[in-house]
């Protein structure tokens, strides 16, 4: 449980560490139903490359007709930390197709409800388990996904290196781990652009879609919290991850982090 008397960031403000989740919580019980739609709003569909990038490093081997693999001969499990919406899991399962299972675990319930309700309109609510849970205390065994991933949702997570070390403890030897995570633009005069579209744009875009500007306000400012790409790394090696490296896309607009349990 998160310590009292420490603080932590929520967005530009510090809170008491142990209010963090229910202030997040609030954030995606108001933006659930229009978040997908958001992303392609504010990305102007790039995230949808962004997660295609994060589907190909996590490459489930595909079905052979007779229900082999290119690979192994037995389902292939992932685990998306904070993918409540469904999107990476649905991605996987449609790339990896009879092979692959997935496991969406979120802590909030509305957003999971837009998940489950995606993977029901698809066909394909038997391959996709939801579940509520906290990424700091998960619900699963030791060693048992062969893959596990988070997009854009590690930076809301009270106690990031508690959540690292779980994702860690869950991931089969072998396993790999991949952080899809907004970063830091590292293009000159792209980085002023950037900024003057988080801070003007997207807050407005947040009020006129999803009927709630601060949410966006504080997902912005979220992203300028969260830790340099090397910075990250380095508290991925501290989790035990190993072969730790990153890729930044977009012109640093997020980058694609990615670790192995060895």
């Amino acid at each position: 449980m998160p310590q009292a008397g420490k603080s932590t960031d929520f967005g530009f403000e510090r809170v008491p560490l142990e209010d963090k989740q229910a202030l997040v919580d609030d954030v995606f019980h108001s933006v659930a139903r229009r978040y997908d739609l958001m992303n392609d709003l504010m990305s102007g569909g790039l995230h949808r490359a962004w997660k295609d990038a994060l589907v190909t490093a996590i490459n489930p081997p595909k079905a052979r007709p007779g229900g082999h693999t290119d690979k192994i001969e037995r389902t292939f499990h992932l685990l998306d930390i904070a993918g409540g919406t469904g999107d990476i899991a649905l991605r996987t399962i449609a790339a990896g197709g009879a092979s692959t299972r997935a496991t969406v675990i979120d802590i909030n319930a509305d957003m999971l409800a837009v998940g489950r309700a995606r993977a029901a309109e698809r066909g394909v609510d038997d391959a996709v388990a939801f579940v509520e849970g906290n990424a700091e205390t998960l619900p699963f065994p030791a060693r048992s996904y062969d893959a596990v991933t988070i997009a854009f949702g590690i930076r809301n997570v009270p106690r990031i290196e508690t959540a690292l070390a779980e994702a860690h403890r869950v991931l089969r030897f072998g396993g790999q781990f991949l952080c899809l995570e907004f970063s830091a633009v590292d293009v000159p005069g792209l980085d002023t652009l950037y900024d003057f579209y988080s801070f003007n744009v997207i807050p407005a875009l947040g009020s006129a879609v999803a009927g709630d500007a601060d949410a966006y306000r504080y997902l912005v400012e979220s992203i300028r919290r969260f830790p340099r790409p090397e910075a990250f790394a380095e508290m991925m090696r501290c989790a035990g991850f190993a072969r730790v490296s990153y890729q930044r896309m977009s012109g640093g607009i997020v980058a694609l982090h990615s670790g192995w349990r060895l």
